[in-house]
């Protein structure tokens, strides 16, 4: 008896270690797309997830960029962006964002199963709802940046053709990865499981912003899409993302990720400690970091007394057009 219970004792120390050193980035994302369309509970979590995406950013960006004229379109870019290199290396990172949240459903179901299906749930419905919310911005004041005609690999010329670029305030791209980095804690504190998640937890907030990183040096933002979003964020979820942890995800950023000598996290070219180097002066990374956050906080402070949320953000927008205006005549 005594040897059985040692064994079994051995058993659970090797899945606590084995969970505990478990990457996120090693999930399928056909795994998720499986379980979710074959399940009748999550199914039509799923179809809803599918519908807002397309509709929210695809169907009506196209619109607007077929027909030009019925809603403005407002050019976002900032001098700061001169100081951050353009770096094609960058874009494997940066297509990641989409199956950086599949990953993570990928993740929760095959070690939880059943246990999770009701978080997972709730993450896929959020995420709907995180579209629909950004998009109340884009269906009354589209914004682009300078992007680079550049279509020396494949995937920027996927990208030039699916993306009318004119989604930049706010950056989905951004939402959608914090997004994920908070619900991953969230769905962690549901099922009790959030001490020994902690590594998978940073692992995700590292992701987040290495992705975040890769907006600005594919050329895909500007240094004004990302307060807008981190603003955006603060008002989709105030109790997860308040200006504290806004702050603490801004300063994350332009860094690289710890090194580690996990040679799967090594080779596997979308995380984050496979990254491509910073090519950005500290002195630049500092001005880059300080206007995100000043403009972070204008949002913030703002959206205190307007009486939408997204009423800063297309003040922002206004007073964008009208110093482009002044730069023209």
């Amino acid at each position: 008896m005594q040897l059985i219970t040692s064994k079994i004792f051995k058993l659970l120390v090797l899945f606590y270690i084995e969970m505990n050193n478990e990457s996120v980035y090693s999930e399928s994302t056909v795994f998720a797309f499986k379980k979710t369309i074959f399940s009748p509970f999550l199914r039509p979590a799923f179809y809803k997830v599918m519908y807002s995406i397309f509709y929210n950013f695809f169907f009506r960006q196209h619109v607007s960029a077929f027909l030009p004229g019925r809603i403005p379109v407002t050019e976002v870019d900032h001098p700061l962006d001169e100081k951050i290199p353009f770096r094609p290396s960058w874009i494997k990172i940066y297509i990641d964002f989409t199956q950086f949240w599949i990953r993570m459903i990928s993740f929760f179901i095959r070690h939880y199963k059943r246990k999770a299906l009701v978080p997972i749930k709730d993450f896929i419905l959020s995420m709907s709802d995180l579209y629909a919310f950004a998009a109340k911005v884009y269906t009354k004041n589209c914004s682009t940046t300078d992007r680079p005609f550049y279509i020396g690999r494949f995937r920027f010329f996927v990208i030039h053709l699916l993306d009318p670029h004119l989604y930049c305030i706010p950056s989905l791209h951004v939402m959608v990865v914090i997004h994920t980095y908070l619900q991953f804690t969230v769905i962690a504190k549901k099922l009790g499981e959030e001490k020994k998640l902690k590594e998978q937890l940073a692992e995700m907030k590292q992701g987040a912003a290495a992705i975040t990183n890769a907006i600005l040096f594919v050329k895909q933002h500007s240094v004004n899409c990302i307060p807008a979003a981190l603003y955006a964020m603060t008002r989709f979820n105030p109790e997860f993302f308040p200006p504290k942890e806004a702050e603490k995800f801004a300063c994350m950023l332009l860094s690289s990720a710890p090194k580690t000598k996990d040679e799967k996290k090594i080779k596997n070219p979308v995380h984050p400690c496979s990254a491509p180097d910073i090519e950005i002066t500290d002195s630049d990374q500092t001005l880059i970091k300080a206007h995100i956050l000043q403009l972070y906080y204008d949002f913030y402070e703002d959206g205190k007394i307007a009486k939408n949320w997204y009423d800063p953000l297309m003040e922002f927008l206004k007073s964008c057009d009208d110093e482009n205006n002044n730069i023209h005549n």
